[in-house]
């Protein structure tokens, strides 16, 4: 049995009547699911509905998914251990990464990451009970998505839902900000043991679709912000020094990022470096593109896109005694260009998020989502206005449904535009008729 294709619920493999590949029969159980879908109206930067312009979670995930597995294809070629199949984590199939890739963002809730910034604030706070995006994917998966005669959600293999965990840990050790609920880390857990997984190491596809996540987030969101007006492509604003020290201070802030040495260089000297040479690219490409923004804006991705995928490789992490996926040069990683993105990264979260008008919003949703959470967290009054379907399925594994867990699942499940729906209908003077359809 390839216990890369094992699944947890269907135990044994060739029972299934057509003829499609497992990795195929994954893709169309994730891309035909409710969970899948509802990334359409779900906020990436910018509100969904923002405009026809501005990407979603799903539009995200859909351009991540594009770039992981080009990458993976080319990394195939490139590096022939890959093909001796040695072990199942260092294997890079790109179908798994482009599943993994479109499923990454299931667990987002409404209004991006504000939505999910709440969630867990008010379940930490009156519960100790943690919300959290990545684990969140997880309970989608595995739970809360159904699947004719299954018990296990989407019931995807063994490589897929490895890939989806680029953090292997259970939520429930301490200090722990990310992984898994502990619902789901034990079959998860259960799967890495059968591998034999390297404890706190991911599959080498978990990785890959990481960093492509990073990838586009530091090209796509900032073609948005560049649409929007929200980044301006002139000296004035790439050399205003508040934009230079909100820079700064991002990074030194992020206590995620120590691993690309930012105490081994000047950031402000580098910060500045980046942004003058990302201003001249743009200023070279404006001209050659007949000074039109909007073929400047898409040349500008596709090129940066273009140099970060080339440059993904793999080494060995002599400090994990695993493989590393990684920007590499010469054989080493590349350090300047995994900060150069960094840089990048700041970029699109100072001049997007941080904007008072994108506060504004956040800070609307926040207050929506503190009331519906009021309206719905009290077992009485909340099973009676939530939908019988949902309330129907708690009763059937309230067990092993809190109705806290129960409650911030409705709640993450829903588009923006529903959540409003919902808060108007409860808080709003005129809601619409009560006759349509949830």
């Amino acid at each position: 049995m390839d216990i890369r294709k094992l699944r947890l619920d269907e135990k044994s493999l060739g029972t299934l009547s057509d003829e499609r590949d497992e990795y195929e029969r994954d893709y169309a159980r994730l891309i035909q699911s409710p969970a899948f879908r509802r990334m359409q109206g779900k906020s990436q930067v910018f509100g969904a509905g923002s405009g026809d312009y501005y990407r979603t979670r799903l539009t995200h995930s859909l351009e991540v998914s594009q770039i992981a597995r080009e990458v993976a294809r080319r990394l195939g070629k490139k590096y022939k251990f890959l093909a001796r199949k040695e072990h199942p984590g260092l294997i890079l199939d790109p179908a798994v990464v482009e599943i993994a890739a479109l499923a990454h963002d299931l667990g987002h809730p409404p209004f991006g990451h504000k939505g999910e910034e709440v969630l867990n604030h008010m379940l930490i706070e009156e519960y100790g009970i943690p919300y959290e995006g990545n684990a969140q994917n997880f309970r989608i998966l595995m739970f809360l998505e159904k699947r004719a005669g299954s018990g296990s959600g989407l019931d995807l293999t063994a490589a897929v839902l490895l890939a989806v965990n680029k953090y292997p840990f259970g939520l429930d050790e301490p200090g722990r900000l990310k992984g898994v609920y502990g619902t789901e880390w034990g079959e998860i857990e259960q799967l890495r043991r059968s591998w034999k997984m390297p404890i706190g190491c991911s599959t080498l596809e978990a990785q890959l679709m990481d960093l492509c996540d990073d990838i586009a987030y530091s090209t796509h969101d900032i073609e948005d912000g560049i649409r929007a007006g929200k980044i301006q492509m002139n000296r004035t604003f790439f050399e205003d020094n508040r934009l230079i020290d909100h820079l700064v201070q991002e990074i030194v802030d992020d206590k995620g990022n120590n691993g690309v040495g930012w105490d081994k260089v000047d950031i402000p000297a580098m910060v500045k470096r980046v942004l003058a040479s990302y201003l001249a690219q743009w200023e070279a490409l404006y001209v050659s593109c007949d000074h039109e923004p909007s073929r400047t804006r898409r040349e500008m991705k596709a090129r940066w896109v273009s140099l970060f995928a080339s440059k993904v490789g793999i080494i060995e992490d002599s400090t994990s005694n695993w493989k590393k996926v990684t920007f590499v040069e010469d054989g080493h990683q590349d350090i300047e260009l995994l900060r150069t993105m960094e840089i990048l990264k700041k970029l699109a979260w100072v001049t997007l998020i941080k904007d008072f008008r994108v506060q504004r919003l956040q800070m609307r949703s926040e207050i929506m989502i503190r009331r519906l959470w009021d309206s719905f967290k009290v077992p009485e009054s909340g099973r009676l206005i939530i939908p019988p379907d949902w309330i129907e399925n708690y009763e059937l594994h309230k067990n092993k449904w809190s109705w806290p867990r129960f409650v911030a699942d409705y709640i993450s499940g829903m588009t923006d535009a529903y959540a409003e729906k919902v808060y108007a209908e409860l808080y709003a003077s005129k809601s619409g008729s009560i006759y349509e359809m949830d």
